[in-house]
């Protein structure tokens, strides 16, 4: 079998992001917000996804990459007649005491070599395809109607050949500004070159602010990047993908929708951020589940997920009329985990917090209601900490006592704790200390003398990786022989020759898994580093480099036979661990940090 990679690279700007194939299409699309209906979705259906292409006549080449610490991408096209570079970006950069960040994609095209001949092909699409647009012809721009707002590409391109998408030679630089609703009315070249050059200036600056140590750096930095344009800016929402229904395997049927905010996926976000010296992520987000908090005030759950706006209802529909991705269906609009049940979330919302109480950067008491706040994820922790439930995985059919939910309510607590210590109020602190204790009973429950490991959930057999996270987070002293004895355990049975790691190899409710699940790789390397392993960890962090795309992008899954990717891409949690596992690493070594 032929190795799988992603041929495509992504720009963002905290707005929305777009996926630029190596053969210069616009494969996917959602405007206005990431969880929109695509624009373009060719990467869900060829025919129906519309297509946005700048291509040559005949055979070609290309080269994809990034321009150096920054999410603006160049595509370089090699044909018989010459060759052309494609930079494609979304704009942003401040302005105006804010963040400027359209709804805009500006592709700039120009010559390299010789005369090539090209051809624009602009087809954007709404209601995921359904609908085609009708195109519109003004006097240097195309509108396209039948969409909520209308979409308009802006060129000095002859408008002619856009409309006729007719082959002419590019002999000087041509630009392509598609807006949605608000659209471009300066000056087109100028202003476009302008946008670029701020845009690059805005990523050089938010690196070189970064604190980001030696080890391993240029795929650190490219994961940092992919992370910052993974947040929803408008809400400070963050969501675990920009794509739905890329399969976790082909015909697995594990085809999920990750457009959405994970409570749980945000907290490793914001760490893997954090430890590179950025917080005003961190400080978006307490606002978005600051917002939640109240809306769910009468009720003491929260929901795995929301939508980037706080919506609660994500009613998962089937898209029948789309093909899916190589043929893969179905296609899923919608995620029904938000109906799930599962309990870690509320310490990851505690413990991705706790800085704001606990690092004397920040003022703890410009946030108002703190103790209200901590009592509130108390209350939903003591309510459901002995229940069973999802777990992290989130088996639809399937409910546990999971070892990985009380850990994060063991760890929860804990960061409730501190954060009642800074604010004095002792009450919240006793409360929190003993809910801590009581998460830890069934933690314990989950041992296994003989085997010397912890099984993912109260008198289950089985291995989950899912539990490294009991060195990771300190719960097992990494000093410990039980520490050392657990992770030899989880990696004998879950462990691959080339250093990927499965969740779990039991059958779910789908089957038994094929793919291996790329951040349990991660975990297994940050846990050889914490138990004193550090050679080991740095050989298997090495190992796992090789799983990326050509852009040093991860995807959520890679075959162990194989190495192709699959699940959604690029997947936020593959490029956290990248970023936590270097961190974890680094602070061994004593590399030093660059600021």
């Amino acid at each position: 079998m032929d190795k799988h990679l992603y041929k495509s690279g992504l720009v963002g700007n905290c707005a929305y992001l777009a996926h630029i194939n190596v053969n210069t299409n616009v494969d996917w699309l959602c405007w206005p917000a990431f969880d929109s209906t695509f624009v373009f979705g060719g990467m869900m259906d060829i025919d129906k996804g519309g297509e946005f292409s700048i291509l040559p006549e005949g055979e070609f080449s290309s080269n994809q990459y990034y321009l150096e610490n920054t999410n603006v991408l160049c595509t370089e096209i090699t044909c018989e007649s010459g060759s052309y570079r494609v930079t494609d970006f979304a704009p942003r950069f401040h302005q105006y005491e804010r963040y400027f960040k359209p709804l805009m994609l500006i592709r700039k095209v120009e010559p390299l070599d010789g005369t090539p001949r090209i051809k624009v092909k602009c087809k954007p699409v709404c209601d995921y395809g359904k609908r085609q647009l009708r195109p519109v012809r003004g006097s240097n721009h195309i509108e396209y109607q039948g969409c909520d707002e209308t979409i308009r590409l802006s060129s000095n391109m002859a408008i002619s050949y856009l409309a006729e998408e007719r082959y002419f030679v590019l002999n000087d630089s041509k630009y392509l500004v598609l807006t949605y609703g608000q659209h471009l009315e300066a000056p087109l070249v100028s202003t476009a070159d302008n946008f670029l050059y701020q845009t690059i200036g805005y990523w050089h600056r938010w690196i070189k602010h970064s604190s980001i140590a030696g080890f391993y750096q240029e795929y650190v930095i490219r994961s940092a990047l992919v992370l910052k344009i993974h947040q929803y800016e408008d809400t400070g929402a963050v969501i675990a993908a920009s794509t739905t229904s890329l399969p976790e395997f082909p015909g697995s049927g594990r085809n999920w929708d990750y457009r959405y905010c994970w409570m749980r996926d945000t907290y490793y976000v914001l760490t893997s951020l954090n430890h590179i010296g950025h917080f005003e992520e961190m400080e978006r987000y307490f606002n978005y589940i600051t917002d939640i908090s109240l809306s769910e005030s009468e009720d003491y759950r929260y929901q795995p997920l929301y939508g980037i706006t706080g919506t609660k209802k994500l009613h998962e529909n089937i898209m029948d009329h789309l093909s899916g991705y190589l043929g893969n269906k179905p296609v899923r609009i919608g995620n029904q985990a938000y109906e799930h049940i599962q309990n870690d979330i509320y310490g990851q919302v505690l413990i991705s917090l706790l800085p704001l109480y606990t690092d004397h950067r920040f003022i703890f008491r410009e946030r108002k209601d703190s103790d209200k706040w901590i009592r509130s994820l108390l209350n939903k922790i003591e309510r459901t900490i002995d229940e069973f439930d999802a777990g992290i995985w989130e088996f639809r059919n399937i409910a546990n006592m999971h070892a990985y939910s009380n850990l994060f309510q063991w760890a929860g607590c804990k960061a409730a704790a501190k954060m009642a210590a800074t604010i004095g109020n002792a009450e919240l602190q006793e409360r929190a200390n003993a809910l801590m204790e009581r998460a830890a009973i069934h933690i314990e429950n989950c041992y296994d003398p003989e085997r010397k490991v912890y099984t993912h959930a109260v008198n289950s057999p089985h291995l989950d990786a899912s539990t490294l996270q009991l060195i990771i987070m300190n719960y097992l002293d990494p000093a410990s022989q039980r520490a050392k004895d657990h992770l030899l355990a989880l990696e004998k049975e879950l462990k691959t020759p080339g250093g990927l790691f499965y969740r779990y190899l039991h059958a779910d409710d789908f089957g038994k898994p094929k793919t291996t699940f790329l951040i349990c790789a991660f975990w297994y390397i940050e846990a050889l580093a914490c138990v004193g392993r550090l050679d080991d960890a740095i050989n298997e962090f090495e190992k796992i480099m090789k799983y990326c795309n050509h852009l040093l992008l991860f995807s959520e899954d890679v075959d162990e036979e194989t190495g192709s990717q699959w699940g959604n891409f690029p997947q936020a949690y593959s490029h956290v661990g990248l970023m936590n596992a270097a961190y974890r690493i680094a602070i061994k070594l004593d590399k030093p940090i660059f600021l």
